[in-house]
């Protein structure tokens, strides 16, 4: 009985409201935040390609059905019957209704009876590459231009009233792309979320660095958030393209509405984003930030990590259609041990990556990008996908576990202690590879063929692996490190130098010194 008067005395929004400054309850904020931002993202990867090139086999169908053709001697000639509305064929004793001859519209969107899962028209498959990567590539590209402005606001109004602006912009997003059945709609849908995620992902990521202020700490609680996005990116495909086959294009983005509206009742209980809570500090300008050589590498490791999986998305997909004749759930399916790998590699280094050296883990991460993505087109069938695009979601889980953490460390050592502008840039890093894959990808693709795709962004990313190692010791301001210094002591961590030296309550040798 004591249990079920504990159970009625709850109260489940008095205790949200008790425990709004927990800090593990604005980790799950910030952890479904960006699980449902890329959920939306990439739901549509599946989707997408299949539903244009049904869209413009339609369209092609009905306008062969209802074009007028010359006269020959196998044709018939058609007289319509005003009083009746029938039409008698000249050639044949046959009299039908016009009703009959009129051609289907394209309501459904299914494409035209087929015997087999192979498309009819492997020239106009490979033509799709362009649109689907530009559709793709606008979310990324608004999200590019408005992080700029999101930063600098985060840290004039705090992190509540934008990342509640961003569920209500990814809300509207989601339910356009629900009953949007037009190329020109479907473009606005991606391109307003671009805006949502913006705001999602740099208020979220600077709220994290700011209540959680121990390196340690913060690497695996943003290790954690990114196993959200990880989740997303795991649930979206294999969620959409099932969806798309068994039900239909509209039902999961009306569940990832559903969804959105529970985040935003959440947002509403514990952020209270009608306060307006500003930075007790003046930040870094954002211009000074972006001349940091530290910062810039840690981005671009971000960058091109991502630009892989960003290039794989819409081509992926038009090769495997084109290849192996894969049904639209098998579309989805194939980046299944991609997410999966993704997320055990950000739940795995977000700690560990502290331990080993986070310059190391992203060095690791990137050239097993590099290679993994060169072994794609070897694959002669949905099976011949799954270690490649393994190694591809691990390595990119080691690089975005490393360099999220190493971009607020290096603002506490380097700069002002204000998180907003430095993680408006680790977006802005995030977006151009998403933004620059899928529009470059589509085209390349379209011009030299899908495997020379992946073998130029697998030697980028070869290429660009080295440079993490100017990470493993970043020079910083003297009174900063004695701070940072201090607050390692007292919270009983290691140094982030991968020597490995201890720091314990208040026996510090100086000899361990590696900030010098």
């Amino acid at each position: 009985m004591g249990g079920l008067d504990a159970l009625r005395q709850f109260n489940l929004v008095k205790w949200l409201r008790e425990e709004r400054q927990s800090r593990k309850l604005i980790l799950f904020i910030v952890f479904v935040a960006l699980l449902l931002d890329n959920m939306l993202l990439t739901v549509v990867v599946p989707i997408i390609p299949s539903y244009l090139y049904t869209l413009d086999e339609s369209t092609d169908v009905l306008k062969n059905n209802t074009a007028p053709k010359q006269d020959s001697p196998a044709s018939f000639q058609s007289i319509v019957s005003l009083y009746d509305n029938t039409v008698r064929l000249s050639g044949f004793n046959t009299t039908a209704r016009t009703t009959d001859l009129v051609p289907p519209t394209p309501t459904g969107t299914q494409l035209p009876p087929n015997s087999t899962d192979c498309p009819r028209s492997t020239n106009k498959l490979i033509n799709e590459n362009v649109k689907v990567g530009m559709l793709f590539a606008s979310k990324a590209t608004v999200q590019l231009i408005t992080n700029p402005f999101v930063g600098p606001i985060t840290n004039r109004i705090g992190y509540q009233l934008p990342i509640f602006a961003g569920f209500c912009i990814m809300f509207i997003s989601t339910i356009m792309f629900a009953f949007s059945s037009s190329y020109a709609l479907l473009f606005l849908a991606r391109s307003l979320q671009g805006v949502g995620s913006s705001c999602s992902s740099v208020a979220g990521m600077g709220m994290l660095a700011s209540v959680y202020t121990d390196d340690e700490e913060r690497g695996h609680a943003i290790g954690i958030a990114l196993g959200g996005l990880a989740l997303g990116v795991l649930v979206g495909p294999p969620f959409g393209s099932v969806m798309y086959e068994f039900v239909g294009k509209t039902a999961p983005f009306l569940i990832l509405a559903f969804l959105a509206m529970f985040d935003g009742a959440l947002q509403l209980f514990i952020l209270q984003p009608t306060k307006v809570t500003p930075e007790s500090q003046k930040g870094t300008p954002l211009l000074t930030l972006m001349k940091d050589p530290y910062i810039l590498i840690a981005a671009g490791a971000i960058c091109f990590g991502n630009m892989a999986i960003g290039m794989m998305e819409p081509t992926v997909p038009i090769w495997m259609m084109e290849t192996m004749c894969a049904r639209k759930w098998q579309l989805g399916v194939a980046f299944l041990p991609a997410s999966i790998s993704y997320l055990i590699g950000t739940n795995i280094f977000g700690t560990f990556a502290h331990k080993m050296g986070r310059w190391l883990c992203a060095l690791i991460g990137m050239v097993v990008v590099g290679i993994s993505v060169i072994c794609v087109p070897f694959a002669r069938d949905i099976y011949g996908l799954i270690l490649p695009n393994f190694g591809v979601g691990f390595a990119i889980g080691m690089v975005d576990s490393s360099m999220m953490p190493i971009m607020g460390y290096l603002v506490d050592l380097r700069h002002v202690s204000v998180y907003g502008s430095v993680y408006a840039i680790a977006d802005v890093a995030f977006c151009l590879g998403f933004a620059l894959g899928p529009s470059i990808g589509g085209s390349i693709a379209e011009s030299i063929g899908f495997p020379w795709l992946m073998t130029i962004i697998g030697i980028v990313d070869i290429i660009f692996a080295p440079l993490c190692i100017f990470l493993r010791n970043p020079p910083g301001q003297e009174e900063k490190i004695a701070i940072l210094m201090d607050t390692n002591c007292s919270m009983k961590t290691r140094s982030y130098s991968t020597q490995g030296a201890y720091y314990q309550g208040e026996d510090m040798d100086p000899e361990y010194d590696d900030y010098d």
